[in-house]
């Protein structure tokens, strides 16, 4: 039997500085606090013996009979596992209280609220922690019938039930046997602390359902600022919410995801920390808050990403680096948890990212772009910390670097990076002019023109009739499908088009995207990965925008079968459809909802437009057959 959940089989819940992630039969297998990049209390998702659990699950004899299902209170973050066997059927409402505060938290509460609505269950309950990555010992004191209290170094977590669950010890564990019949309720309430600090007052089943309503409330009340009404209403509200549970309220910075170390390639090495800072990421999810109508989260992003270039103090010395900690702090120090065995024995397991101090030249544009959205751009502070990124770089856009992907082969001339080099002149200088305010205009100019002038003459592939990763390859790259949409080229441009086609043909399979392939372009490391949930959205909107709606509808549909049963993404999507990588991705999400609102947009202005097929003959009989795109498939097998 296999002992790792699928990372599929989750849902995430939240309170907006730390995020658990609950399996669809009611394991918590991972949870750190008091942070997002703090230690793990519950880290089971990567060793099963060693890295701590707490479970809460209906029990029958062999599971006769028992169906299990998960979902989510619509529009909001509280997770519902229901299970239905011939005798009853009860379910457990998982959910954090939102901390909606800039003051950073050290005490997080996890409730687990059980209840049986028909006949009754008999359910088990056991408690395992292992703190700091299994790696720390802790002491169990204060046991009684409604509590007990894991002490360690550093962290206490508080374990509290209502009346209805009576706690037993495994050493220094905690299990429970209990059956509720129909109309009756339980909770388990589980509050992580610093050492030495008051206990919690003990929870009454009143106090959790007015918990459990405020909890709901506040996103309701949250979502009704999104202002999406378009044809894919309930995907783009759990990408949103699921952005938000990924974002550090206290200084508004998103994370890439809530775990770290699970695999691209089931055994393989690419098992990175996700639960970082990414500028590129962040940056991007500015523009599309907006167009949510979600104002304040961009502007708390845009504030952050201001203080940190103030700061300096990066590890390279440059202005920016590629990720920081949620708090902004610049040093992300990589270590191996070799007493991990990882995610189904994938391994190293990492902690911390040693990409933090690589070269990545494209985050300036990207930082440029979600600096310059609004108007405060124009504020002193604002435009001081824009002008002086640009003008430094005036003086280093031409070199190699690392890449958006990460790589570490080594660095290369990459025609994304350049890209969006072009992208921050470009900006700045509408940004300058739009102002009025102080700036080397023409330098800037010239850097810019200097750009594109070196992007089509050396990004371009004459052979390949396609833009290509970088100057002195053939191989193409996902990440250029973001060419029209930053302004480079026109969607409609003959030189895009063939690039698209040739992306088609190489990079994508059933509507799947790989990156690039890394056998023809070695990064560095052993092993294959999936294709990218982020850039088969890329795909979808590079289609829509280009005109082939009937592509891009058909490609978004399929990639929308591939969520999970809540609506979630991991970062990849493996041979056999299920989901790789770390989960869930906070810029798959961000992908998705840009991908959905671009769709929507030009299927609506198609509407007014004589009705054609993707290749511009008209609709037979007012129908034009989804078509994948030009044949060749994927040349990766």
């Amino acid at each position: 039997m296999n002992r790792y959940t699928p990372i599929a089989e989750h849902g995430v819940v939240g309170d907006l500085q730390t995020a658990a992630l609950v399996s669809s039969s009611g394991i918590i297998d991972w949870w750190c606090t008091p942070r997002f990049d703090s230690p793990s209390i519950f880290a089971s998702l990567l060793d099963s013996e060693r890295g701590g659990h707490c479970r809460l699950t209906a029990e029958l004899p062999d599971g006769d009979g028992m169906t299990v299902r998960q979902l989510y209170l619509s529009d909001t973050a509280v997770l519902v596992t229901r299970f239905m066997a011939p005798g009853g059927v009860g379910e457990v409402a998982d959910f954090m209280v939102p901390i909606d505060t800039s003051t950073p938290q050290d005490r997080h509460r996890l409730v687990r609220l059980v209840r049986v609505v028909r006949g009754s269950l008999p359910f088990t309950f056991t408690c395992r922690p292992r703190l700091d990555y299994g790696r720390a010992p802790h002491t169990l004191t204060q046991v009684d019938d409604h509590g007990a209290l894991f002490r360690g170094p550093g962290t206490d977590l508080h374990l509290q039930s209502t009346t209805g669950i009576p706690l037993g010890t495994d050493g220094n564990d905690i299990t429970a046997h209990f059956t509720l019949s129909a109309g009756q309720a339980a909770a388990v309430v589980l509050t992580s602390a610093a050492s030495g600090g008051p206990v919690p007052q003990r929870p009454s089943l009143e106090g959790i359902a007015e918990d459990f309503e405020g909890c709901r409330a506040f996103w309701l009340s949250w979502l009704r600022s999104c202002s999406y009404r378009g044809r894919w209403q309930d995907i783009v509200n759990r990408s949103a919410i699921t952005l938000k549970l990924l974002t550090y309220a206290p200084t508004g910075a998103p994370i890439a995801a809530a775990t770290m170390g699970l695999p691209e390639q089931i055994g393989g090495e690419r098992n990175w920390d996700y639960r970082y800072t990414w500028i590129r990421d962040a940056a991007l999810s500015v523009r599309t808050l907006i167009d949510l109508g979600f104002h304040e989260e961009a502007q708390a992003f845009r504030r952050w990403l201001r203080d940190r270039i103030e700061a300096g103090g990066t590890v390279s010395g440059d202005p920016l680096q590629i990720m920081y900690r949620v708090d902004g702090n610049p040093h992300l120090t990589e270590e191996i948890l070799d007493h991990l065995e990882g995610y189904q024995g994938s391994r190293p397991v990492r902690a911390g990212n040693a990409a933090a101090d690589q070269l990545q030249l494209d985050i300036y544009g990207e930082a440029s772009d979600a600096l310059i959205v609004g108007s405060d751009v124009g504020a002193i502070r604002g435009w001081k910390a824009l002008s002086g990124v640009l003008d430094w770089l005036a003086d280093h856009w031409d070199q190699p670097d690392e890449g958006i992907w990460e790589t570490r082969g080594g660095r290369q001339n990459f025609t994304y990076s350049r890209l969006m080099t072009w992208v921050a002149f470009d900006r700045g200088i509408h940004a300058a002019n739009e102002f009025s305010r102080p700036a080397d205009v023409t330098r800037w100019t010239s850097a810019r023109d200097a750009v594109f002038r070196q992007i089509i003459e050396r990004g371009w592939h004459e052979k390949r009739q396609a833009f290509v990763q970088h100057y002195d390859t053939d191989v193409l790259d996902a990440s250029l499908l973001l060419m029209p949409e930053f302004g480079f080229l026109s969607p409609h441009d003959p030189d895009w088009l063939s690039t698209l086609d040739a992306m088609g043909e190489e990079l994508v399979s059933d509507s799947l995207v790989y990156r690039y392939d890394p056998g023809a372009s070695p990064d560095g490391l052993r092993g294959s990965e999936g294709t990218f949930n982020l850039c088969s959205f890329f795909y979808v909107e590079a289609l829509a925008r280009s005109g082939r709606l009937n592509q891009a509808r058909y490609a978004f549909d399929k990639m929308l079968t591939y969520a999970n049963h809540v609506g979630l993404f991991a970062e990849e999507i493996g041979s056999s459809g299920e989901q790789l990588g770390n989960f869930p991705q906070a810029f798959t999400h961000l992908a998705l909802v840009n991908a959905a609102m671009a769709l929507d947009e030009e299927l609506s202005n198609a509407e007014t437009r004589p009705r054609t097929s993707d290749h511009g003959h008209p609709a037979v009989h007012g129908l034009a057959v989804p078509d994948e795109g030009p044949p060749g498939g994927d040349t990766r097998g």
